[in-house]
């Protein structure tokens, strides 16, 4: 697909733990990476999704913008957690109705807020029934994917956005950015295969059966359990916990306390996922998940991997969304790339689509 210039987002993660940037040129030659970068944030400052610290946050995304030397200011953003629903629904085929009106209608049985608190959009799976059969009844019900965002959090996050001097274009979901983010990544992959993002504040799981998604929950799990559990037990500060967190700091003596909590935060989030897989096949008794595709920066825990595929018996692989990129390495350091890939998957579902998306 080629997007024609001024057409184009920039796509911009913000994550609680930090923001990712992405933007992709689409040439004649396919999709060319043009600009990547993360800037951390201090803990505290985005919490479960709400934007706490909005001055912070807003100063990030600058100073992001400036080192990067970005030029568009034209965003595709995400949001993820509690206050998004996404449900896919069966509606029954009638003749000449309203379907919006249904939508609507039907969406107040799915959605734990008040329907006015919420902006609803939805995208049809299959077509709408055309005529009725020659029985006289109506052909089969539309698939409807539901989405429903509470509009606390998407004035938060435009809010946010304008603060930085950005104009936010699209607002999606996250789990449906990582999947795009996969299909450019990963054309040839079919059949039923689960996404799993896993952030600092938040396990997000897609299962996904030919390029549709039947089932999304996030949980609140994640990295930051891991450095709350080192500051706690080794009485050291956020900053020293993340150092530890990520290898940067070797310690000795208390190896067997980090082991103890590496391997019990790791094996909740084995079972998280094992438990949503689960529920999967009770749903769909047909469908089979095939492959776990794993993404976010605490996808990177060391064991997490090799602890996923025992626990599920499913083969685990890490999503590299660069993998179908143009990179251009006199620009990019491709080890830097390659180790920042999984952080990076939702920010370039997000650089893939266009002003005027659905």
């Amino acid at each position: 697909m080629t997007i024609p210039k001024k057409n184009q987002l920039v796509g911009l993660d913000i994550g609680s733990h930090s923001i990712k940037l992405v933007e992709i040129d689409h040439s004649k030659r396919g999709p060319i990476l043009k600009s990547f970068g993360v800037v951390g944030l201090p803990p505290g400052a985005i919490v479960e999704g709400s934007i706490k610290e909005i001055e912070v946050v807003a100063s990030a995304i600058k100073n992001l913008y400036k080192n990067l030397k970005v030029k568009n200011r034209k965003i595709a953003t995400s949001i993820s957690g509690y206050s998004v629903i996404v449900k896919k629904i069966d509606l029954p085929a009638k003749e000449g109705g309203d379907l919006e009106a249904t939508i609507q209608e039907k969406a107040e049985q799915y959605i734990p807020f008040d329907i006015n608190d919420v902006n609803l959009d939805y995208d049809l799976l299959t077509s709408e029934p055309e005529s009725e059969d020659s029985s006289g009844g109506s052909s089969r019900p539309t698939e409807v994917m539901l989405v429903a965002a509470k509009k606390d959090m998407v004035e938060e996050y435009v809010g946010l956005l304008q603060l930085a001097g950005l104009s936010p274009m699209v607002l999606d979901v996250d789990a449906f950015a990582l999947q795009n983010a996969f299909e450019m990544s990963s054309p040839e992959q079919k059949g039923c295969y689960a996404l799993v993002n896993i952030g600092a504040e938040e396990l997000g799981i897609n299962a996904v059966k030919d390029g549709i998604s039947m089932f999304t929950r996030d949980s609140s799990y994640g990295g930051a359990q891991i450095t709350d559990a080192i500051m706690k037990e080794l009485k050291v500060s956020y900053e020293e916990a993340e150092k530890i967190k990520l290898g940067g700091t070797k310690v000795e003596k208390e190896k067997p306390i980090l082991e103890e909590i590496f391997t019990s935060v790791v094996s909740s989030w084995a079972q998280e996922i094992k438990r949503a897989l689960d529920f999967l096949a009770t749903t769909y008794p047909d469908e089979t998940i095939q492959r776990v595709f794993l993404s976010g920066g605490s996808s990177r825990i060391p064991g997490f991997h090799k602890y996923l595929e025992m626990e599920t018996g499913i083969p685990v692989e890490m999503l590299n969304p660069f993998s179908n990129l143009i990179i251009n390495e006199k620009k990019f350091d491709t080890k830097y790339l390659s180790y920042m890939a999984p952080q990076a998957a939702v920010a370039v579902g997000l650089a893939l689509r266009s002003i005027g998306d659905k």
